[in-house]
């Protein structure tokens, strides 16, 4: 059973590319200082590291 992580939007994704764009969206972040709690798996870490530049990330 995979744990959890916060992640939280710390920029905004105007200024970047478009694949950037709908990674914050896949997570479900839209605003600046939005918060979700999503399961640690590795297709998640994986879409985290690939805009680690625009948000924060916690463990649960």
């Amino acid at each position: 059973m995979a744990g959890k992580i916060r992640v939280t939007q710390i920029r905004s994704g105007i200024g970047f590319g478009v694949k950037q764009r709908d990674t914050l969206r896949g997570l479900g972040l839209r605003k600046i200082h939005q918060t979700r709690e999503l399961e640690d798996t590795a297709a998640v870490r994986g879409m985290v590291r690939k805009i680690a530049h625009l948000v924060k990330v916690e463990e649960a």
